[in-house]
C-alpha cells in the first residue's frame, strides 16, 4: 500500500484487523473506518515518510491478547513530496552541516539511481560502510573484565572475594584488549542488520549488506532496548565518520520505542518536520559563520520575568561575543492553507522578537505560492525606531538544485546581518 506525505485521506479497502493494526501502529496521522464505504478505511499520512511492515493480528488468544500472524503483514510505503535525491541532500545537512556546506553542489549522501526512500537509504549506507572499511576494520582498546584461568592485567580483588571467596583459579581480571569490538563497528553492524530487516531493499544491495555484516562479525551486536554506544570523533576514526552518522540515523529511524501491547514494526521512517528544521538551521548557521557570527540552535529563553514560561527558537544568531542577539529564525514545515500560513506562527515570532529585543523576525516555510511576505506589527514602534517590529515569512523551494539552495541561504544570511535593528 502506498500513500503520499500530507496528501488528503485516501479510502482503501481493508479488513478490520488490518485497519486496526495500522491505527495502533501510530505510523499514520489518521486511520479510521470510512463511514460511507463499508470494508474501507480512510488513511492519511502525516510528515513521516519511508516504509514499514505492520503485522496483522489474528483472533484473540484465550488470554485475551491479540495473537500476531507469523507470516502475514502489510507493507506501507509513504512517499515524500520532495524528490528522494533532494531529501537525502537535506539529510546530509542534518547529519554534518559543516561538511555538507563545504561539499555544496554534490551533497554528502549518494543514493545511486534509486527513487524511493528505503532502497536509496540502504544503498547509501552500504556505500558509506564499504568506503569506511576499505582500509580495513578499525580496531581500538576496550576495557575487558572477565573470569580467567590465567592472570592477565590486574586482579579485581573485590570481585575475586565476592565471587570466589579469595580462592583461585579462576581469577577475576581486568585488562585493555586491542580488538575490533569497539562502538564504531557495533554501530555499523547494527545498521546493516536493521536494513536487512526492512522491506523493499533491492537484492544486489541486500547481498552487499550481508557482505559488510560478515566483515563486521567480530563486533558484538547491540543490546535491544539500550541506547547507541558512544564514540568520540578522532583522527583514527575520521574515515568512519560519514558512515557512522548515517548509520545512527538509520538506527534512530528503525528503532521506535514501543509500549507494552504495541505491534512490533520493521521499517524506516523520516520525520520531515525534523529533517526540514535541521536542514534550515544547519545550512543557515554555516552561512552565517562566513560573517563571523554565532548561530545557536534551540537557544533557551524565558518569556516572563519569573522564568516560568520557556521558549526555544530554532536559531538565534549572536554577535561574535556570543551575548548580543542579532537575528532569530524559526523553520516551519508547512504549506499555505487558503492563501495564508497559521497566524500562530506570527504570534510566536513576535514573542521571540520581544524577548530578544529585535526589530525583525524570520519564519522559513517549505512551500508557498506568494513568496516572501512582510508584516509590520501595529503599536510596536518605540521612540527612535524608524519602524515597528517586522515579521518576515520566507519560502524556500526544496526542488531547486543544491547550488541554488545554498546561494539562497547565502543571500538570507546577508539580509539577517544587514537588517538587524535592535529595539
Amino acid at each position: 500500500m502506498t500513500l503520499r506525505e500530507h496528501a488528503p485521506a485516501r479510502s482503501v479497502p481493508l479488513d478490520t484487523a488490518a485497519g486496526r493494526a495500522l491505527a495502533a501502529s501510530g505510523v499514520l496521522e489518521s486511520a479510521t473506518p470510512d463511514p460511507e464505504r463499508p470494508g474501507h478505511w480512510l488513511l492519511r499520512a502525516g510528515s513521516r515518510v519511508g516504509a514499514v511492515r505492520v503485522p496483522l493480528p489474528t483472533a484473540p488468544t484465550p488470554g485475551g491478547a491479540p495473537a500476531l500472524r507469523t507470516r502475514e503483514a502489510l507493507t506501507l510505503r509513504i512517499m515524500p513530496k520532495t524528490p528522494v535525491r533532494r531529501l537525502f541532500f537535506l539529510l546530509g545537512f542534518s547529519l554534518d552541516p559543516a561538511r555538507a556546506w563545504r561539499q555544496g553542489r554534490d551533497g554528502t549522501v549518494d543514493v545511486g539511481v534509486h527513487e524511493e526512500v528505503v532502497p536509496a537509504l540502504a544503498y547509501a549506507v552500504e556505500r558509506q560502510i564499504d568506503h569506511a572499511l576499505r582500509q580495513g576494520v578499525l580496531q581500538g582498546y576496550q576495557r575487558v573484565a572477565e573470569s580467567a584461568l590465567v592472570l592477565r592485567g590486574r586482579v579485581r580483588e573485590a570481585e575475586q572475594i565476592r565471587r570466589h571467596f579469595g580462592r583461585t583459579p579462576p581469577v577475576e581480571i581486568a585488562y585493555d584488549a586491542y580488538t575490533s569490538d569497539i562502538p564504531e563497528n557495533r554501530i555499523l553492524r547494527a545498521a546493516c542488520e536493521a536494513l536487512l530487516r526492512l522491506p523493499d531493499v533491492p537484492g544486489d544491495v541486500r547481498r552487499r549488506l550481508h557482505h559488510q555484516r560478515v566483515r563486521l562479525a567480530d563486533a558484538a551486536p547491540l543490546v535491544r532496548g539500550r541506547g547507541l554506544p558512544g564514540w568520540t570523533p578522532s583522527r583514527l576514526n575520521a574515515r568512519y565518520r560519514p558512515a557512522l552518522q548515517l548509520s545512527e540515523a538509520v538506527l534512530r529511524g528503525t528503532s521506535p520505542e514501543h509500549r507494552p501491547g504495541e505491534l512490533p514494526l520493521h521499517g524506516f521512517l523520516f520525520d520531515m518536520n525534523v529533517l526540514f528544521e535541521d536542514f534550515i538551521t544547519g545550512a543557515l548557521r554555516e552561512a552565517l559563520r562566513e560573517h563571523g557570527l554565532i548561530g545557536r540552535l534551540q537557544d533557551p529563553h524565558h518569556l516572563d520575568t519569573a522564568h516560568s514560561i520557556r521558549m526555544r527558537p530554532d536559531l538565534v544568531v549572536h554577535q561574535p561575543d556570543g551575548r548580543t542577539p542579532v537575528a532569530v529564525v524559526d523553520a516551519k514545515y508547512k504549506a499555505e492553507k487558503a492563501g495564508a500560513y497559521p497566524s500562530a506562527d506570527l504570534y510566536q515570532m513576535l514573542a521571540y522578537c520581544t524577548v530578544l529585543g529585535l526589530g525583525e523576525g524570520h519564519l522559513v516555510y517549505a512551500a508557498g505560492q506568494h513568496g516572501e511576505r512582510i508584516h509590520e506589527v501595529r503599536g510596536s514602534r518605540r521612540p527612535g525606531d524608524r519602524s515597528g517590529v517586522r515579521l518576515h515569512q520566507h519560502v524556500v523551494d526544496l526542488d531547486r538544485e543544491p547550488s541554488e539552495l545554498l546561494a539562497w541561504f547565502g543571500d538570507l544570511s546577508a539580509r539577517l546581518v544587514a537588517g538587524h535593528s535592535p529595539q
